[in-house]
């Protein structure tokens, strides 16, 4: 199983600190968010890591080079960082050609969050916080059945549970081509600025993806100041 990090985003809402440094690299107890990651994933025995750079890049490889905490790096750049997320996922095509977890760089977790989902039964699967209401903000892994049908801030009209997202996906290798698939019916449309997880509609039709719960369980997604507060006063100290 490989990892894939995507870290290419300028992070606009956290500028105050993202305009010196990419937001994975936020220090939180003194260690950077990627550095937790990459020793998070040696934990749960996944030892290669593709990360999807852009911003400020030189400041990532510098960091982790291409071994770290005992896992193998290897880099995709995506020039058209500035875009939506969708254009990062779009770019790390090569990387899924292995059973695999994508993951978004800008969250503080708890490993157990990660070894749920490496562990899960299902071989691809979303982690639902189902103690997470939305507000506005939130991405939400909506379920209906027995079966995720979307991963949005925009909820459907019809469905049984939802919760957030954590930002973690694990697709199996025989499904890749159904993530791909379903990203290219809107890069052809030329809808970069979209965020991944709306891409992902009609994969969510092809194949089932099921869902574990970890409500209970500390992380927290960092976008704003007061995400860093929070990490650092709630968060770390149940790490």
């Amino acid at each position: 199983m490989r990892a894939i990090i995507l870290a290419a985003g300028v992070g606009k809402r956290l500028w105050p600190v993202t305009q010196h440094k990419p937001k994975c690299l936020i220090e939180i107890g003194g260690q950077t968010l990627l550095s937790r990651y990459l020793e998070s994933l040696a934990s749960v025995k996944i030892r290669q890591a593709t990360i999807v750079v852009g911003y400020k890049q030189e400041m990532i490889r510098a960091a982790v080079g291409s071994h770290c905490h005992g896992v193998d790096i290897s880099y995709l750049v995506n020039e058209e960082f500035h875009r939506g997320s969708i254009s990062s996922l779009w770019i790390a095509r090569p990387a899924l050609s292995d059973d695999v977890v994508i993951m978004d760089a800008d969250v503080l977790f708890h490993r157990e969050i990660l070894r749920r989902l490496v562990a899960s039964p299902y071989e691809n699967c979303l982690l639902m916080d189902d103690t997470v209401k939305q507000t506005g903000e939130e991405c939400m892994v909506v379920v209906q059945g027995d079966r995720v049908v979307a991963l949005s801030k925009r909820m459907p009209d019809r469905y049984d549970i939802a919760g957030e997202g954590v930002g973690f996906l694990r697709v199996r290798r025989a499904d890749t081509a159904h993530v791909i698939g379903s990203l290219k019916g809107y890069i052809d449309q030329d809808r970069w600025d979209m965020e991944y997880e709306d891409g992902l509609l009609q994969y969510f039709r092809d194949v089932k993806v099921g869902h574990e719960k970890i409500g209970g369980l500390p992380w927290t997604e960092i976008d704003f100041p007061e995400d860093v507060t929070k990490a650092e006063r709630e968060v770390l100290p149940r790490l």
